[in-house]
């Protein structure tokens, strides 16, 4: 296929592809069939979406799109259980993992119970002092005080953990792959489960919470019982469900649409908080779910105190809300500068290490909340999976991001089975692990063995994917309506890159800590506002601040943005080359 627009090598080294003849001519019968506008339709022939069904995926319906809970193995006895300990007022206690998932699946359980007069003691562990998942002495500290014990996020892999509970019942709400036996629990709610079908494997864990919740209402409603509004929570399932880069696909899109809508309501402290301390004046976007609201609410866990993402997403006291979020906003602060230092380090090594399959990195004393964060950026600045590893006292603890198309979860789990790392584990696009120092190289070396086939089978590597051309006049709020009832966007379902060709660029300056502002036109005067990201630390940002007057074609996601009250789509720049 030749290069979209014949940019082979743009600013930033990148070869620009488009749609296929396929897919092309697809948007083209669905622009006929439907009368949709083809950048929509050229969105929908990408998702595989037929003309009798455009107009359903332009509005999905959670009623529609909702499973039956209990297709999930053990969903009918977890559900149970719970009714029951909430309805004869039981000690209940919620074991959650540190991250936004498992605080939004804490705080939907702390939610629903509340609405059913409950109360529930929120136990979070300590990322450095107790490590991830459910370790022995907490659970047994629990089981003395409580009748039923509720992990979410977690407790999957924990055998040794969960017997420590011993006639307190336990019950596991998680999404993460599951071993080739379960722990010792009363239920165990997972759609990664090795005897499942996989079918519901894109959940998160507040997800499955969200179906439990569903079927602990069923049953109430059987009995006669009252019933918590259930609605009125996904604005925790969105939030949760984009922040643990799930695929946006089938109910997921249905639970982040329908939640960001709740969202903008304002109606959670929580929320509305974390949204005025990041600053957001804007209708919430799963953009601003991903990288504005999760990283705060993840620092609690990352840098400082375990539970306080938990704690601020589930509390009802609006004084106490904005305490939370002020702090979880100054540990955000703190932690990009302890990523600073880890990721100038991590970078360092893996430009040395050269891993064409893997880019890894570990150090001495690298703050353990942070290794995951770093491994992100690592992934996205060398397009391969990366893992980034603190060691200290001879074990290394790390986390795991992966690329699409590659299984990093199911590798990390083999990994663990072949007796290279002490644990590990977690799902297609994220895991964790450890490991001792010595076994280092060599869990690394067959980690890149295992990831290389896969790797080997991406064709677009190196390459920018571009959605179709648009022009600075299309650019418009009627298109970027079109474009909201076509998302939400992010895992497994990209937002669109539009390219707008033979641009000259008016204006082009830097804001903030190297980020870029431009303004480019067409010869029909049309022109539209962009910006770009850190532009500046890689080579796009210095490739246009002295180009003034010069044509390129500009590549990037379309946004809205507000100013003085007047609302306007922006482009988001991704690439640029000269024309």
């Amino acid at each position: 296929m030749s290069a979209f627009l014949d940019v082979t090598s743009s600013l930033s080294g990148k070869r620009w592809t488009g749609p296929d003849t396929a897919t092309e001519r697809q948007a083209e019968a669905l622009t006929q069939q439907t009368a949709l506008p083809l950048p929509i339709a050229r969105i929908l022939a990408e998702r595989g979406v037929a003309a009798p069904d455009a107009l359903p995926h332009l509005d999905p319906k959670l009623r529609d799109l909702l499973p039956d809970p209990r297709r999930l193995r053990d969903m009918d006895i977890a559900a149970a259980r719970l009714v029951q300990a909430a309805g004869t007022g039981q000690r209940i206690a919620i074991f959650a993992d540190y991250d936004v998932d498992g605080g939004a699946s804490a705080a939907l359980l702390i939610d629903w119970l509340r609405q059913l007069g409950q109360t529930a003691t929120l136990y979070i562990p300590d990322r450095i002092d107790e490590g991830y998942g459910p370790n022995a002495p907490a659970i047994a500290a629990l089981a003395q005080d409580h009748d039923l014990i509720i992990c979410v996020d977690c407790g999957t892999l924990s055998h040794d953990a969960l017997a420590a509970a011993g006639q307190t019942d336990v019950i596991v709400l998680d999404h993460h792959l599951g071993g080739e036996t379960l722990p010792p629990a009363l239920a165990v709610v997972n759609p990664n489960r090795q005897d499942e079908t996989g079918d519901l494997g894109h959940l998160c864990a507040a997800g499955v919470v969200f179906l439990t919740l569903v079927e602990a209402n069923r049953q109430l409603r059987t009995q006669g019982g009252a019933q918590p509004d259930l609605v009125g929570l996904l604005d925790l399932v969105a939030l949760a469900t984009v922040a643990d880069v799930a695929p946006l696909v089938g109910v997921n899109r249905a639970f982040v649409r329908q939640g960001l809508v709740i969202m903008a309501r304002r109606d959670r402290p929580g929320l509305v908080a974390l949204s005025d301390v990041a600053r957001l004046d804007a209708a919430p976007t799963a953009f601003h779910l991903g990288f504005m609201l999760g990283p705060r609410i993840n620092a609690g866990g990352r840098v400082g105190r375990a539970d306080l993402g938990a704690r601020c997403l589930s509390t009802t006291d609006p004084e106490l809300a904005r305490k939370l979020a002020q702090e979880l906003d100054e540990l955000n602060r703190d932690r990009r500068a302890i990523e600073a230092a880890v990721r100038a380090e991590a970078a360092a090594q893996v430009e040395a290490r050269a891993d064409p399959a893997l880019s890894w990195a570990a150090g001495d004393g690298w703050h353990p909340g942070v290794v995951g964060i770093v491994a992100a950026r690592i992934k996205e600045a060398t397009d391969l999976p990366s893992v980034v590893i603190g060691l200290e006292n001879g074990i290394g603890k790390g986390s795991a991001r992966s690329v699409a198309g590659v299984d990093l979860g199911h590798a990390i789990h083999r990994l663990a089975q072949e007796g290279l790392l002490l644990k590990g584990g977690g799902h297609a696009m994220a895991a964790g692990l450890t490991v001792a120092q010595a076994r280092l190289p060599d869990a690394m070396a067959r980690l890149s063995e295992l990831l290389a086939p896969a790797l080997a089978a991406r064709s677009n590597r190196g390459s920018l994917r571009i959605s179709g051309l648009l022009s600075p006049a299309a650019a418009d709020l009627d298109l970027m309506d079109m474009l909201d009832r076509a998302g939400p966007f992010g895992q497994a379902a990209p937002a669109p890159r539009f390219a707008f060709a033979g641009q000259i660029l008016d204006s082009v300056s830097t804001m903030g800590d190297g980020h870029l502002r431009l303004r480019f036109r067409d010869d029909n005067g049309a022109a539209l506002e962009a910006v770009s990201w850190n532009a500046m630390a890689g080579p796009l940002g210095p490739g246009l601040l002295e180009s003034r007057g010069r044509r390129f074609h500009f590549a990037g996601k379309l946004e809205r943005t507000s100013w003085g009250g007047r609302e306007r789509a922006r482009l988001r720049l991704d690439d640029a080359a000269e024309a």
